[in-house]
């Protein structure tokens, strides 16, 4: 059987098909109670609307249409898709009244329908762009309005107005109502975004890369990729716990301990901390080799060694106890604990040593840096 050389272009009938397939959408991915929430915030934000409307135009003998059917596709946006940028109340609103008055405009410069018509879409979507009220349903308003010979501004105050002022004020009671925020954040919380392995600037160089409008705000994709991020993290290290990873039994002392014997300690096993415990192995602190260097004054070097002798022999006006230079806000964590919840804990929090507890808050271990990297790379080597 001859091999395919990947290089050669794939045959017609297969490249046909896959543009073809172009035109099936995917799944919206959605299940059936928010399919439900959708249908019935759309029908309900469209007939109050129309009462509203009927009864104000009967009310002021209104003979113009009360209704425009672009009320209709606005609805599908600000109940089928709260949180898109188009849907938001600045752009319905914005940019349904501007789309109406330019193609009131259009229509009295442009005697020709056709002309008047495609000038009005186009420079309303210049518009919209530029005044950030980007609305597919605005570019029907500004045809509507010159196919209808135009009907000068009152157009655009009923039932233009007065139909999406109503539909937005349903649209946030109902949207708050069922759990959907509305109106929809559209920038992220914070400046910098941390975690997730990226940062504001390379989802800008993205986006500029991209160069297309997305219906999705910047905040939601930021959100989105660090979803996708934490749960390819998750996947690749699988269900593993603190437990699995820890060292076990940790070495720890008791807040009584003298110095000498706590650095004796660190010297002869060779670590770098010691979690400090109570009679119920209940973590209280822990002291770190950190502890000791900064009360020997590591800014003078001439010395060192006589002043870290004096400390831990108890000599001279310093602690002689454990309990008196150890850190007292210790971070712990489960044994059941997930281990890539510690991550962003030694990535940002600073922390070198993390005591493990037991379900009573008992020590039962501590995991380092080392422990945390080793852990990672074996589940890289095992995702291969």
């Amino acid at each position: 059987m001859p091999l395919t050389d990947p290089s050669e272009p794939p045959p017609r009938s297969a490249a046909l098909r896959r543009w073809l397939g172009n035109f099936w959408p995917a799944p919206l991915g959605i299940d059936r109670r928010e399919h439900l929430r959708m249908a019935c915030g759309a029908a309900l934000g469209v007939l109050l609307s129309a009462l509203l409307a009927r009864w104000w135009a009967n009310v002021w003998g209104i003979e113009a249409p009360w209704m425009v059917a672009s009320v209709g596709a606005s609805a599908v946006l600000v109940f089928g898709l709260p949180s898109s940028p188009l849907a938001q109340p600045w752009p319905v609103l914005a940019g349904s009244t501007l789309s109406a008055l330019v193609g009131a405009l259009c229509a009295l410069l442009v005697p020709d329908v056709a002309c008047s018509g495609a000038l009005a879409v186009g420079l309303a979507l210049a518009l919209m762009v530029q005044l950030r009220c980007l609305h597919p349903p605005g570019g029907a308003l500004a045809l509507f309005v010159v196919l209808n010979h135009g009907g000068g501004v009152h157009l655009a105050v009923f039932p233009v107005l007065f139909n999406v002022v109503a539909l937005l004020v349903v649209a946030v009671v109902y949207n708050t109502l069922t759990g959907r925020s509305y109106p929809h954040p559209q920038r992220p919380a914070r400046q910098a975004v941390p975690a997730g392995g990226f940062t504001v600037a390379d989802v800008d160089v993205a986006l500029a890369h991209y160069n297309q409008v997305l219906d999705i705000s910047r905040a939601d994709l930021e959100g989105l990729l660090h979803q996708v991020g934490r749960a390819a993290f998750q996947r690749t290290l699988g269900e593993l716990r603190c437990a699995d990873i820890m060292s076990s039994p940790p070495f720890a002392v008791e807040q009584g301990v003298s110095l000498k014997e706590a650095w004796a300690l660190l010297r002869r096993e060779q670590i770098k901390a010691l979690p400090v415990v109570d009679g119920q192995r209940q973590v209280v602190g822990i002291v770190t080799v950190a502890d000791f260097m900064r009360l020997v004054n590591l800014d003078l070097h001439e010395g060192l060694g006589q002043r870290l002798r004096a400390l831990v022999m108890g000599r001279g006006q310093q602690p002689t106890q454990v309990q008196g230079i150890m850190t007292r806000a210790v971070q712990v964590a489960g044994a059941a604990q997930h281990v890539m919840d510690l991550v962003p804990l030694f990535s940002q929090g600073g922390h070198h040593h993390i005591p493990i507890v037991d379900e009573g808050q008992r020590l039962v271990g501590i995991i380092t840096q080392t422990d945390l990297v080793r852990a990672l790379a074996k589940a890289v080597q095992a995702a291969k």
